[in-house]
């Protein structure tokens, strides 16, 4: 009797089509309903299948081989986005998967994204999960079993993710709990890494890349992450004629496998041009598009790019088609607290060697133990960005997560950054006090001081915190109607805080 590993999953959704995408245990046809199916590709021994529906709303059922498997207890639906747009939008990112019991939730508090799922909550449209889906690099205790039961003792990476196999464990622990199981097959998802999806500082400049090509276990690494990444994430991100084209896919159909995948994930890791990650699409009233802020990045000392020329171009692209409002996520904040980003700048520039090649040298170890790699940290880009969205003049909103608190700024155009973080990975009483004393503190008083020693031009604009932080768990939402109204929800589902009329 086949048997879903993982899924259904409610992946890309508009006005007229939906996309469920799945893995079973065993190769196979997949049918939807009765009417839609797709036969299953294989990928280092395990199957996978997305299909496609057309003009169809309700309950749905999946059957493989002609034996059903899917709805196990309650019922899944499709809900097709409303032609004018949605009308509730959630996001989040940061989400640990450990398991639910008293003694994982007095650690890492209560898991948001399980909370909504159990509850009676009205379902959003569309859920964006904007980063560190899955943590390659700090598995969960259940993880470190399943490696412990295929490695050797103290095999490296010890306590990581080292291959494909475990990539599939990992999301598959991530995944399956019933209620988020449930959530995820009647809630359209759109999805985008961040560092901990591959590992914590990923491309946080040339050194690191450098330092990391000469660990024995990296390359291996790597090449599974963004191949696991593409499978369960990236292809449910694409709608059904972007995947059409995609040749990729069209390999993995033929029956090529592992090795069309293992190729495809080393060329995106050494040359990023040869594929996009970034996506965009037409939400009725906004235009979303989702950045690659990892992968994309121009790493060269004195021309540090957050997005390479070709991946920027495509975004200022994507940006000027947009006729309503913007809503553009990026795994981690542009705007930060005024004061950090003028450190972050300061910092650049030390690293290019504006004070001499020893403090370059000193300034990049400071950049990696502190997590210096922000928008700030790519000043070029940064001032590239802002410029373009003043002179768009239309309303803005910025999505993102990363930071391990929550918070919302404001800058000229209207310009707001949303920032949620985390869903289920809470810092610390210490580290919320650190945080909120250097970043909220030291950084205001110094940032600016440091930046123009340093000689660092001024940003394009100006702006502020204006709620936040807020340190718990949490889920935002986006209301739409004329305004936006912006909900940070907490452990218990009610509002930690709201802001309306953006």
């Amino acid at each position: 009797m086949p048997e879903l590993v993982v899924g259904p999953m409610l992946r890309y959704v508009d006005s007229t089509r939906a996309s469920i995408w799945m893995e079973t245990d065993q190769p196979g046809v997949v049918t939807v309903c009765g009417r839609w199916d797709t036969p299953t590709f294989s990928v280092h021994g395990h199957h996978y299948a997305i299909v496609d529906l057309e003009g169809f709303e309700g309950e749905y059922t999946v059957e493989v081989d002609g034996d059903p498997v899917w709805p196990v207890d309650r019922p899944s639906r499709i809900r097709l986005m409303p032609p004018q747009g949605p009308s509730r939008l959630m996001f989040g990112s940061c989400r640990t998967s450990v398991p639910h019991d008293p003694a994982h939730t007095a650690t890492h508090g209560v898991d948001v994204l399980h909370a909504f799922a159990g509850s009676d909550r009205e379902l959003p449209d569309l859920l964006l999960m904007i980063g560190d889906q899955v943590y390659a690099d700090k598995p969960s205790a259940p993880m470190l079993e399943f490696i412990a039961s295929r490695r050797k003792p103290g095999e490296e990476p010890a306590k990581e993710i080292a291959d494909f196999e475990e990539y599939a464990e990992l999301y598959r622990q991530a995944w399956t709990d019933p209620d988020i199981r449930w959530l995820l097959s009647t809630v359209p998802t759109a999805m985008i890494f961040d560092d901990h999806d591959l590992r914590d500082d990923w491309n946080t400049s040339k050194d690191w890349r450098a330092k990391m090509a000469r660990t024995p276990w990296w390359q291996r690494r790597v090449v599974s992450g963004l191949g696991a990444y593409w499978i369960y994430q990236h292809l449910g991100n694409l709608s059904p004629d972007e995947r059409a084209d995609d040749p990729l896919l069209a390999a993995l159909k033929r029956g090529e496998g592992a090795g069309a995948l293992d190729s495809f994930a080393a060329e995106a890791d050494a040359d990023p041009s040869s594929n996009r990650w970034s996506y965009a699409r037409d939400l009725g009233h906004s235009r979303l598009i989702i950045v690659d802020t990892r992968c994309a990045r121009q790493l060269t000392p004195g021309d540090r790019r957050m997005l390479d020329p070709g991946e920027w171009e495509w975004l200022e692209g994507q940006i000027e088609q947009a006729n309503g409002r913007l809503i553009i996520g990026s795994s981690i904040p542009f705007l930060l607290p005024e004061g950090v980003h003028y450190v972050q700048n300061w910092n650049e520039a030390l690293c290019d060697g504006k004070w001499g090649k020893i403090v370059a040298w000193l300034s990049e170890r400071f950049r990696q133990a502190f997590d210096l790699e922000h928008w700030g940290a790519f000043r070029r880009s940064f001032e590239d960005l802002a410029r373009l969205l003043v002179r768009l003049g239309k309303p803005v909103l910025i999505l993102s997560g990363d930071v391990h608190y929550s918070y919302l700024a404001q800058a000229p155009g209207p310009i707001y950054q949303i920032v949620c973080s985390p869903i289920r990975n809470p810092l610390s009483k210490v580290l919320r006090l650190a945080n909120v004393f250097t970043q909220f503190g030291i950084a205001t008083l110094i940032g600016g001081a440091l930046a123009s020693l340093a000689r660092i031009p001024r940003p394009p604009f100006h702006w502020r915190v204006t709620k936040g932080p807020l340190f718990q768990n949490a889920l935002a939402s986006l209301e739409f109607g004329d305004r936006v109204t912006v909900v940070w929800h907490g452990e218990s589902l009610e509002p930690l805080e709201t802001v309306h009329d953006l």
